[in-house]
């Protein structure tokens, strides 16, 4: 479990075929924190560590997460957002995040507001829903939808957040991993059985 604050980024060193999932070798910072068999959100998807090397880990990504993420289009030297698990004596500065993503969305807007950004999306399966002021896990980064609508959403996104996460590579078109609040999706289908 995860709270949708990002620690830090990884970039992708490597990517190679096994069978009908992908081996990502990826170099952080914050290496030397990790170890083997630990789960670490990538982008907001759960991955465990499979390898430690000296400058470099290894993660694998089922067909299954590859059919649900945007895992199959990123590319080396492309750089995902990464946070630990969260631990149960910390705080919860963001909100509760699996790391299960439901779908990808793709950003159609980018508004440079003065230095914070408004970032709208769209998706296409409308039983995932957002709430106006609720929260969505957005490449792994807890944020408040605001605008929200049956299969659309905008974020404001704040200095710090676009300076420090991987938001500020993504442009108009580009696909994104979703995960909607657990909470929202829970009462959804109570409601609609």
């Amino acid at each position: 479990m995860f709270t949708g604050i990002i620690e830090n980024k990884a970039h992708v060193i490597d990517i190679k075929e096994n069978k009908k999932n992908l081996d990502f070798l990826f170099k952080s910072e914050i290496l030397s924190q990790l170890k083997v068999d630990q789960s670490i959100s990538h982008n907001g998807v759960c991955l465990t560590v499979a390898k430690i090397f000296e400058d470099s880990y290894l993660v694998n990504v089922v067909d299954e997460t590859l059919d649900k993420t945007n895992f199959s289009s990123l590319k080396i030297g492309d750089a995902v957002n990464i946070e630990r698990s969260m631990q149960i004596n910390g705080r919860l500065d963001g909100h509760i995040v699996q790391g299960h993503v439901d779908q990808v969305g793709e950003c159609t807007s980018i508004i440079e507001q003065g230095g914070s950004f408004l970032m709208s999306f769209k998706y296409s399966n409308p039983s995932d829903v957002t709430v106006e002021k609720g929260s969505i896990c957005i490449n792994g980064i807890s944020l408040t939808v605001f605008n929200s609508m049956p299969t659309s959403f905008t974020v404001a996104i704040i200095p710090y957040t676009w300076e420090n996460t991987n938001l500020r590579d993504v442009k108009v078109g580009d696909t994104v991993n979703l995960e909607f609040d657990i909470i929202g999706k829970y009462i959804h289908k109570i409601l609609n059985k």
